[in-house]
């Protein structure tokens, strides 16, 4: 029982020094702020009482004498300054590594001596010193105290912001499905922000035999509690807001006393359906309000409804606010659920499979509610594994600090877009590659204070770190205002390297993919931040495996921006279900563009060209067929499905397009790991294999393929 306490305990530090790196850094830059300090020092306080109660000793007696020096810090004695947060963020190192053991080798607990010592040395030297501007700090732990904004603070504080909730009244024009817009994606897409309840006003929709099926005859109210703003709503309707009536009004914020006390009449006040004086002369009756509106004509009975789920949208909020919010479940735990339901989905779709072939009504009712089920099922459990950004933004707060101070550069840190949600294993995986792609940063781009100075830049260098939903994806970009990518450096170094060949054309952004090779730097002196070539190579490597791409841009002397296009989650993807061949192929939904039907004799007329022309643009393509070896003849008609890949369009020529497909993605063995062209697996429901495509290296492939065609043509090759 005491290891299963001692667990938590651990996790629970490990969380306590995160938020102490956090808290510390951004006292760094705001020395005077006594809730930083009073924060700091609480982290400090837990972890010492904690570790004591474990059996701890080591951790507990070098936590005592941190906790001092900044109990020294609260009551004003001692001036904070860039010395002190480095040596309290070493001591956050060493309790880190002290937490690994419960009997600390000497040589770590020497380590740990030497640490006090500095403290000690810092606090005779400049111990006489007074912090004014801070003031005594109050010597409760202050736990019932409530946080002000600062000024300055760093826009991650955008993750803390409270939610809000919101009615949007969606009333779109009734041709608006004559243009292609789907409706249902759009207020899909809004109901993903948050917690949502969706009423429609279907009260307008006319008998079967009147009814146009290319009219919309539905409106909505949605009321929705996110932490998203005004403007991501409106962005969701940025397409159709001139073609709809569209209210979008605050109701809530967390916390508001009236959240959970609002009455129905204050609901049809705020919604301008009523007046106060018309609410006052019917609750002078003793019928109930609704009631007596809809028989009065002054409301719709549809109204009604829509107002008590407002209602009863606001008093599930508050109380969810009133209970725990969370609980700590083990990872390994939710990744056993997610594959359960990925199971599942398989499971349900050979459900409908076997629905479709019998055509049986019952069977096929039975299998439709399955459907839905399911389809809730997994989005839910996938939004568990859902994790917002910042908590990774945050660790390079303490990358940047350390290797600016290294290298002798004055370097700030912006994030932005850190309450941004990802799968968590996608997360993990991020670490690495934007740990690589900041130190170049660092290292290559930012230039020093001197040199700054003398180009009429700020002397503090700016590298923004940023993450967005776009679709199935996210994306994120890392730029600076460094001095950007030396073309002319790359093209010699790529040269020297064998990668290009002299004279060879190629276009900036061509140039600036050889930076991804690995080995490859243009760094003329080996340290230890670079110079070996170990680095990029990592990115692009860890981006290729997640099923993501990696695009550059860069300005000479303005700097560069580094943008990474990641999925949400590897687990259970939509996909595009084709055929080639009598073997099954899965294309990830979120990359089609369309398709179109293409005839044997017009595929066969293209001939090496391989480009087309889709939508005034010409679209390189591959044929699967040819591309995988497949045997046999292909149809008289064949089916071009247009991807995008890699910022452009690729297209895969298949035997026939069978639909949108769930795709539970199970990973190749290490026998097929090498194998061109394919990122995973997927079980359809009649127990067939089908292979989910690579489509960013398949786009590689084609373009590369493009080039050589391209060249030879031209006699260069």
């Amino acid at each position: 029982m005491i290891d299963k306490f001692k667990s938590t305990f651990l996790e629970e530090a490990n969380e306590l020094l995160g938020q102490l790196e956090e808290t510390l850094l951004e006292l760094e830059t705001m020395p005077t702020d006594s809730e930083l300090l009073n924060k700091a020092f609480r982290a400090m306080h837990t972890v010492k009482g904690s570790s004591s109660m474990f059996g701890y000793d080591a951790v507990s007696k070098f936590t005592h004498e941190v906790e001092t020096a900044l109990d020294r810090c609260r009551n004003g004695e001692i001036l904070i300054d860039r010395i002190f947060i480095g040596l309290t963020l070493r001591a956050r190192d060493h309790i880190r590594g002290l937490l690994d053991f419960e009997n600390p080798p000497e040589e770590l607990l020497r380590q740990g001596e030497a640490i006090l010592g500095e403290y000690r040395a810092w606090m005779a030297n400049i111990g006489g010193g007074k912090a004014v501007a801070s003031g005594p700090a109050p010597k409760g732990e202050g736990e019932g105290s409530k946080a002000r904004p600062r000024e300055g603070a760093n826009s991650e504080a955008q993750g803390e912001a409270e939610p809000m909730t919101w009615r949007i009244m969606f009333r779109p024009a009734p041709e608006i499905f004559k243009d292609g817009t789907k409706v249902l994606t759009l207020i899909a897409e809004l109901v993903a922000l948050g917690e949502a309840s969706v009423y429609p006003h279907i009260e307008a929709l006319p008998g079967l035999a009147a009814m146009d099926p290319e009219l919309c005859y539905c409106s909505w109210d949605i009321i929705l509690t996110t932490r998203a703003g005004e403007n991501a709503l409106r962005d969701i309707f940025i397409f159709v807001e001139n073609r709809s009536e569209l209210q979008i009004s605050r109701i809530a914020k967390q916390g508001d006393e009236f959240a959970n006390a609002k009455r129905l009449g204050e609901i049809f006040i705020e919604r301008g359906l009523v007046s106060a004086a018309t609410i006052g002369s019917v609750l002078e009756g003793h019928k109930r309000l609704g009631e007596t509106l809809v028989e009065q004509k002054v409301v719709s009975s549809d109204e009604v409804a829509s107002a008590l789920l407002e209602q009863e949208h606001l008093k599930k909020i508050q109380e969810r606010k009133d209970v725990a919010g969370s609980i700590r479940v083990a990872s390994d735990k939710l990744d056993s659920l997610v594959d359960l339901v990925g199971e599942l989905v398989t499971l349900q779709a050979r459900l409908s499979q076997t629905a479709s072939e019998r055509q049986d009504s019952a069977l096929g009712s039975i299998s439709e509610q399955f459907e839905r089920l399911i389809s809730q099922l997994r989005d839910n459990t996938m939004s568990i594994r859902m994790l917002p950004i910042g908590s990774t933004f945050n660790k390079f707060r303490r990358v940047v600090r350390d290797l600016s101070l290294e290298l002798g550069k004055e370097v700030e840190l912006q994030t932005e877009g850190a309450e941004t949600e990802l799968d968590k294993t996608v997360i993990e995986r991020l670490s690495d590659p934007l740990v690589h792609i900041i130190r170049n940063s660092l290292d290559h781009g930012i230039e020093s204070p001197d040199l700054r100075r003398e180009k009429g830049k700020p002397v503090p260098g700016v590298i923004r770190l940023s993450a967005r939903h776009s679709g199935a994806y996210v994306l994120i970009q890392v730029s600076d205002d460094g001095k950007g990518l030396d073309a002319e450096a790359i093209r010699q170094k790529g040269i020297e390297r064998g990668l290009i060949v002299q004279g060879q054309e190629l276009s900036d952004n061509e140039l600036f993919q050889l930076i991804f090779a690995p080995g490859f730097s243009t760094a003329r002196v080996i340290t230890t931040v670079s110079g070996r070539g170990v680095g990029m190579d990592v990115v692009r490597r860890e981006i290729d495996g997640l099923g993501g791409s990696v695009h550059l841009e860069s300005a000479a002397g303005a700097g560069m921006t580094v943008t990474l296009k990641i999925p949400l989650t590897l687990a259970i993807i939509e996909g595009l279900l084709v055929k080639v061949a009598g073997d099954f192929y899965v294309i990830p939904l979120s990359s089609v563009d369309g398709c179109i039907e293409i005839a044997k004799e017009d595929l066969d007329q293209l001939g090496e060209r391989r480009i087309f022309s889709f939508r005034n643009e010409f679209v390189p393509f591959v044929s699967l067929r040819r591309f995988f070896d497949s045997v046999g003849q292909g149809p008289s008609i064949s089916q071009i499905v247009i991807a995008q890949a890699l910022d452009s369009r690729v297209g895969f020529v298949v035997d026939q397009v069978i639909g949108d497909y769930q795709t539970v993605i199970k990973p190749l063995g290490r026998m097929f790991k090498s194998v061109e062209g394919i990122s995973g697996a997927t079980i359809l429901g009649d127990g067939t294999v089908a292979l989910i495509l690579d489509v960013n290296r398949l786009s590689q492939v084609v373009q590369h393929e493009s080039k050589v065609r391209t060249a030879a043509r031209s006699g260069v090759a």
